[in-house]
């Protein structure tokens, strides 16, 4: 292969982007100020459980979600609006939250180690 590999491309992606510790959103969703999104896809979502309060936003359709001129916008996407995403290890949301940057979004972050990591410091599931 001459390109980059996706590990690659995360690699890079979170040397640019916020990485938080599970405590951090923990702490950060306790203070009530941010919308948590899963861009799992919907059966990891029912397999696994879910962060509480997080919404589904799979990744495929971010974009989508996150553009206000398009016809899939979804509320809970507002560039002022602290904004931090997870998935199962941390790789998609690494990608996803780099991409909201590259689309004007200015408080995003994302859940380093994802859904796993937050399962494995004991902290609430939903679902």
């Amino acid at each position: 292969m001459s390109g980059k590999s996706a590990a690659d491309l995360v690699a890079e992606a979170k040397a640019r982007i916020t990485n938080l510790s599970p405590g951090e959103v923990a702490a950060a969703l306790a203070r009530g100020d941010v919308v948590i999104v899963d861009v799992r896809e919907p059966q990891e979502r029912a397999e696994r459980g879910a962060i509480p309060g997080s919404v589904l936003a799979q990744r495929g359709m971010l974009e989508f979600y996150a553009d206000p001129t398009s016809p899939y916008h979804r509320e809970e996407f507002d560039p002022d609006q602290p904004i931090i995403l997870y998935c199962s290890a941390g790789g998609r949301s690494a990608l996803a939250a780099d991409t909201l940057q590259r689309m004007g979004y200015r408080q995003v972050a994302h859940l380093d180690g994802g859904f796993t990591a937050w399962q494995e410091q004991g902290l609430p599931v939903e679902g």
